[in-house]
């Protein structure tokens, strides 16, 4: 499994947010670029990249910056999301040299969507799937669907999809530990490679992921930015697999 530092873009700044609300924002840099190139300086093999301006007007709007980000990266591989409903924005996501791009409100409403853009551009998208318990929510985590998270994705495995993104949007940003049951269960039913986020807080939840087969990459975005994890020594752990168990929160 590899750790994938998150850099989260809201108003040209890197910003956490808690459990998705737009109205509980942590500001951790006024330079992503830098930002990221720290992570790149760490051993990152990969950057997970989220125009949250995007994400909740429905289109990118950050582009210029993620683009910034992406060639600073070079040559760690850069996944790239946020706003991207239609084949031209994921085409131009890709155009800046991003590696993957992520879909999501679209590719869970929209199953013709979901195909075309598999089949266009193959092995380079990720369906992101952001959920509370098992419904996926979408339009920037604002509205919950009737559709499950294994629902949507055995369709993206179906379309070709490259990995499937599991956020539990009710974790996200709270360091509260990741919902490994959950992730293992998905990734046991839908039988492609899965990345999970949300709630990532100590190198023990990396471990406990590590141990998952199926689960090929872990986001972390806060634990990172407030030194809860060093990203070297989570490298170390998820690389080694499980590790020891981990105690008991408190």
């Amino acid at each position: 499994m590899i750790v994938i530092p998150a850099v989260d873009l809201r108003g040209g700044r890197c910003v956490r947010l808690h459990q998705g609300r737009s109205d509980r924002e942590t500001v951790f840099s006024d330079d992503p670029v830098a930002v990221a190139l720290r992570w790149k300086e760490l051993g990152a093999e990969r950057l997970h990249v989220v125009d949250l301006d995007g994400a909740f007007a429905g289109e990118p709007r950050q582009s210029a910056l993620v683009a910034k980000i992406v060639a600073a990266m070079a040559p760690v591989p850069v996944e790239v999301g946020g706003g991207l409903r239609n084949l031209k924005d994921v085409e131009t996501a890709l155009e800046t040299g991003a590696r993957w791009a992520m879909v999501g409100t679209r590719a869970a409403l929209d199953r013709a969507f979901l195909s075309e853009v598999c089949g266009r551009h193959a092995g380079r998208i990720i369906v992101a799937v952001d959920a509370k318990g098992e419904r996926v929510t979408v339009k920037g985590w604002t509205e919950v669907v009737d559709d499950t998270v294994v629902e949507v994705g055995r369709r993206a495995r179906g379309a070709g999809a490259a990995a499937l993104l599991y956020t539990d949007v009710s974790r996200d940003g709270t360091e509260s530990g990741p919902n490994v049951e959950y992730a293992a269960t998905l990734a046991r039913e839908v039988a492609i490679p899965v990345l999970a986020s949300g709630g990532v807080g100590r190198v023990e939840d990396l471990a406990r992921l590590a141990a998952v087969p199926g689960v090929v990459g872990a986001v972390v975005g806060r634990a990172l930015y407030t030194g809860a994890i060093d990203l070297r020594r989570a490298n170390e752990v998820a690389t080694a697999g499980a590790g020891p168990p981990a105690a008991p929160r408190g």
